[in-house]
């Protein structure tokens, strides 16, 4: 049985200054083991690694987009974090490419060493304006939950101010996946994001419901953060202007401390 799989589940967002806000949105992601990638681009009719398909994965879309490959820069940023893992394994929780289309606000990727215990979490941030930021989450050898607070270092949305913390609390994905993500400023709690989904098969029957169940998904992704941008400023939240960043990278362990690194890519292209 493969280690990859799909989770169907919803995206809830909830604020609650200066006005209370929320949504909640159909949303289906992929866990693709990146050494069972290959395999299952062969074996597949509807999903294609570093090739077109229905439903795709490209490593140029993700990390740096370096032509060595997506495990060589989770290999470099794991170095950078100060973690000595030979060869690990690397699991990756994003959206695919729908019909050649993607837009990933949070591509998670989990990191195991060789006794399949997860030592590393990158959390991978990108916005609208094409930027890209990591933050990297050193664990314990423990099964989680895996708990981490940081500072927010990267423009997301022109609705939250800069001056704010990132609070993860994360389950290894089993039969279900949640990732719940606290933001908050001087006041306290600002804003929860969670996405929370149920496990299925990675085979064509379970891509094909995929794809009937959350039609032009991706595309969708894009236009709901135009949509709740647009009821954000019809309700007169405060606008906070966009301020270019490099990319870059936040190192931190379960203690909460962490060291910026900036740039941390090399001014290697995000695409």
């Amino acid at each position: 049985m493969a280690r990859s799989g799909l989770y169907r589940g919803h995206v809830v967002h909830t604020r609650l200054r200066p006005r209370r806000h929320s949504l909640r949105y159909r949303v289906f992601s992929l866990l693709l083991d990146l050494d069972e990638a290959p395999a299952l681009s062969q074996r597949s009719s509807l999903f294609g690694f570093n090739r077109w398909a229905p439903l795709s994965v490209w490593e140029k879309d993700l990390g740096d987009g370096r032509k060595s490959g997506l495990r060589d820069w989770v290999e470099d940023v794991l170095v950078q974090a100060g973690l000595d893992m030979p060869h690990p394994r690397i699991e990756i929780l994003s959206y695919p490419r729908l019909f050649g289309f993607v837009f990933n606000p949070l591509t998670v990727y989990y990191c195991s060493d060789a006794g399949g215990a997860v030592r590393a979490l990158i959390y991978e941030v990108s916005n609208t304006f094409g930027e890209r930021w990591i933050y990297v989450l050193r664990t314990s050898e423990e099964a989680g939950p895996y708990r981490h607070s940081c500072a927010k270092q990267f423009y997301v949305s022109p609705f939250i101010p800069m001056d704010c913390r990132y609070n993860f609390h994360v389950l290894a994905p089993g039969d279900h996946v949640m990732l719940r993500i606290d933001e908050t400023d001087s006041e306290g709690l600002l804003l929860r994001a969670v996405f929370g989904g149920e496990r299925r098969e990675f085979t064509d029957r379970e891509l094909a419901g995929a794809l009937f169940r959350y039609p032009l998904m991706t595309l969708k992704v894009v236009g709901a953060i135009h949509w709740e941008a647009l009821r954000l400023l019809l309700k007169r939240v405060p606008v906070f202007r966009h301020r270019p960043a490099a990319n870059g990278m936040t190192i931190g362990g379960l203690s909460g401390h962490t060291v910026d690194v900036n740039p941390a890519l090399e001014a290697a292209e995000t695409r």
